[in-house]
């Protein structure tokens, strides 16, 4: 009787892959603040790694940066993209995996997208909607 694989419906992936990706995010985030790549163009910024998503395989990991502050973003991606043999080397040392995944980084968007909503949410047409005593509420 054939086994029938269902994907998973989780927005971040199935348990394992949330888990492994947690795990990454540690070690990465462990590397980058002990200092041990070093690069001079990441010498001067302070890098949080918000999230990691691991593919299905586990053979690939999706690694979200952020400079602090949003500064010099595409400077750190390059420095990290260009690292990225001694990472993954320093990733497979401190996660018991069977295979070291592949990593790639990406800017991490988030903020700028809360920060976008945030706008929004302060326009006055979205203001006037929000008030409590708004003249339009009145029935």
């Amino acid at each position: 009787m054939p086994r029938h694989h269902k994907k998973s419906s989780a927005p971040g992936g199935s348990q394992r892959q949330l888990r492994v990706g947690e795990t990454v995010r540690h070690a990465i985030a462990d590397i980058l603040a002990q200092g041990s790549v070093h690069d001079p163009e990441l010498e001067g910024h302070i890098i949080t790694v918000p999230e990691v998503r691991m593919s299905p395989d586990l053979k690939l990991a999706t690694i979200y940066v952020m400079p602090l502050g949003g500064r010099d973003t595409e400077v750190v991606i390059a420095a990290l993209e260009r690292n990225k043999k001694f990472l993954r080397g320093e990733i497979a040392r401190r996660v018991n995996l069977k295979f070291s995944p592949d990593v790639r980084f990406r800017a991490d968007d988030r903020f700028d997208e809360a920060e976008r909503i945030e706008k929004l949410l302060r326009t006055p047409a979205v203001q006037k909607d929000l008030a409590p005593n708004s003249p339009d509420s009145e029935e």
